[in-house]
């Protein structure tokens, strides 16, 4: 992934400050889902991490810290990447006669305060629509790739972002709401609204895919593997990869956020039209 000189400037860096909540969480799932593997892998089941969305997090001390070099690099890197969304975003709710408003983008480790109550990160990175802030605690991608052997790329981390960004733009347009109002009337069973939680995030997806492609289009920030590092992250989070490997099983009607091959191809079907009005996963999935 190329680097580029622009910075977003609405990133608010908590890390080595210290920890820190209600409302609901969309979007947490991607790094939930991960973790339940990760917990898979130590010999535990993943089934209650799936079904309740969080697990308890040890915390952190309170203790103040410097941040390393490293660290502010990566705060950088995270920062570069908002501001790549604000831009591209911007233009793409410009041509569709909307104005664009950015999130904030935390950047916290271990646990902190959030309008949807308290950010842990075992819980992945997250979206809150009570605050419209991105939660993030970076050193979940750390420990994923040297505990697990996951290759992390710069771009995963963008990938996953976007993902997050993804909500944002739902909650800006109203889907968020809809889809609340839909959970909240009681009226639908937990498989049909299991089958509203897929297309929720498939959308997503597919808002990461046109991200992708109009930022490359703009900036060219794209090099060499970098769409296959988002397609095996989007793939390795699949429903179906993580009951496989949790469970033995697929059991579909537990599906939350798509099979390893749809959340690819939402994610591609953004990226090859770079077009917002081609995402109607609702339309298409709730037939």
């Amino acid at each position: 992934m190329r680097w580029t000189d622009d910075r977003g400037g609405n990133v608010d860096d908590r890390r080595g400050s210290g920890g820190g909540g209600g409302g609901m969480i969309v979007g947490g799932g991607l790094g939930t889902l991960i973790i339940a593997a990760i917990v898979f892998f130590l010999g535990g089941d993943p089934s209650g991490i799936l079904n309740s969305g969080s697990i308890q997090s040890s915390g952190n001390t309170g203790e103040k810290r410097e941040l390393t070099v490293q660290e502010k690099q990566i705060g950088e890197m995270v920062d570069m990447m908002s501001g790549w969304n604000t831009q591209t975003w911007s233009q793409i709710f410009k041509e569709n006669g909307m104005n664009f408003s950015e999130p904030r983008i935390v950047l916290f480790e271990s646990t902190t305060d959030s309008g949807c109550g308290t950010a842990q990160s075992a819980m992945g990175p997250f979206y809150c629509p009570a605050d419209q802030k991105i939660y993030m605690d970076m050193e979940f991608f750390g420990e994923l790739q040297q505990r697990f052997g996951a290759k992390v790329t710069e771009f995963t981390v963008a990938y996953v972002l976007a993902h997050e960004m993804g909500h944002h733009i739902q909650t800006l347009l109203g889907t968020t709401q809809k889809v609340d109002a839909l959970r909240r009337s009681g009226r639908y069973s937990e498989a049909e609204m299991n089958k509203v939680s897929v297309a929720t995030e498939l959308q997503a997806d597919f808002y990461a895919g046109v991200w992708a492609k109009r930022t490359d289009d703009s900036k060219k920030i794209l090099e060499p593997g970098d769409i296959q590092s988002a397609i095996d992250a989007a793939e390795a989070v699949g429903d179906d990869n993580i009951q496989k490997r949790g469970q033995g099983y697929v059991n579909q009607e537990s599906f939350t956020h798509g099979s390893s091959a749809q959340r690819k191809e939402w994610f591609m079907k953004g990226y090859n039209t770079g077009d917002i009005r081609q995402g109607d996963t609702f339309n298409q999935l709730l037939k």
